[in-house]
């Protein structure tokens, strides 16, 4: 990873633990828009992180969609609600045009204006804050010129979800594939999210005392959290290389790989903190949550392990 990309991260690190403690993102989920918008502020400002895959002519940083996974990664160690996935997936979707919407990019780009795709109009990310919505259904982009959008509640709070109502739309141009493009993002964020729960529960197993030793130190113990960080690292490194090379069979790979790593992680979680990993005041349960509401978006595993299937059979 490039120097640039590394400051890259540690800077959206220090943001979110500065401004996404756990009790902070409790709050931020229960707010009316569903984010932090103070957090949203500073990551477009102090970050650019709304502006990275836009080009500089267009007011963007021009950078890549790796810069793009970086972000998302950090943000999802912390389960910390933003509207940037859609946002990017939306400021995607308009560089496709023949003639992008330099105004509508530059807002999306400061954090001005808020954007996102919809792949299934039922279930919209961020749907309900959304200024700017594209359609995309593997054929042909679509900008909504028109549209409602209604909130639907979901198993994960601490994503916010929309069902909308096309009206009136424009063409935008061509789907060059953005439903892959989006697989490897939300695969980055479940890559982070599964390596933070996996910390925390390393964490609580050298606390938990039980036969007065911590329940860390007990062999059958170590070998389940040694096979759930092989887990972790291979799904990042399956990835990493995604993000490198996008392709349909990249992101499928990403995507399945990511899903499976993250269910893995949380469902051993749960056991291995006990009870209290199902209350609503402990974290757990949160990222169990975002584990299995995020393996549904875009298409459950079994439906990106079937596009594999169909390519080797």
């Amino acid at each position: 990873m490039s120097e640039e990309r590394e400051l890259l991260r540690g800077t959206v690190a220090a943001l979110v633990e500065k401004h996404a403690s756990p009790e902070a993102v409790r709050q931020a989920m229960e707010s009316e828009r569903g984010f932090d918008e103070s957090l949203w502020k500073l990551l477009c400002e102090q970050v650019g992180a709304a502006a990275l895959v836009v080009p500089e002519e267009l007011g963007g940083a021009g950078g890549e969609l790796a810069d793009a996974a970086v972000v998302l990664e950090e943000l999802g160690k912390g389960l910390v609600p933003t509207p940037l996935l859609g946002t990017t997936l939306a400021e995607l979707a308009l560089l496709t045009a023949e003639q992008p919407d330099a105004e509508a990019l530059e807002e999306l780009a400061a954090g001005t204006k808020i954007g996102t795709v919809a792949f299934d109009a039922n279930f919209v990310i961020s749907g309900d804050v959304a200024d700017i919505v594209i359609t995309a259904d593997g054929e042909r982009l679509k900008r909504l010129s028109e549209f409602t959008a209604n909130r639907v509640d979901t198993m994960d709070p601490t994503r916010r979800l929309a069902r909308i109502e096309p009206q009136s739309d424009t063409e935008i141009g061509a789907d060059p594939g953005l439903a892959d493009t989006a697989a490897i993002l939300l695969a980055a964020e479940q890559i982070g999210a599964a390596a933070r729960c996996l910390d925390l529960t390393v964490a609580y197993t050298k606390d938990r005392v039980q036969f007065g030793r911590p329940i860390g130190s007990f062999q059958a113990l170590k070998h389940r959290m040694a096979d759930l960080y092989v887990a972790v690292q291979s799904a990042r490194a399956v990835v990493n290389d995604a993000v490198a090379e996008p392709s349909p069979t990249s992101a499928a790979l990403a995507r399945f790989s990511a899903s499976e790593a993250f269910s893995k992680v949380v469902g051993e979680a749960v056991q291995m903190h006990g009870g209290i990993a199902i209350t609503w005041e402990h974290d757990i349960q949160l990222y169990f949550k975002r584990a299995h509401g995020s393996a549904q978006l875009l298409g459950p595993p079994r439906e990106h392990l079937r596009r594999l299937e169909s390519e080797v059979l």
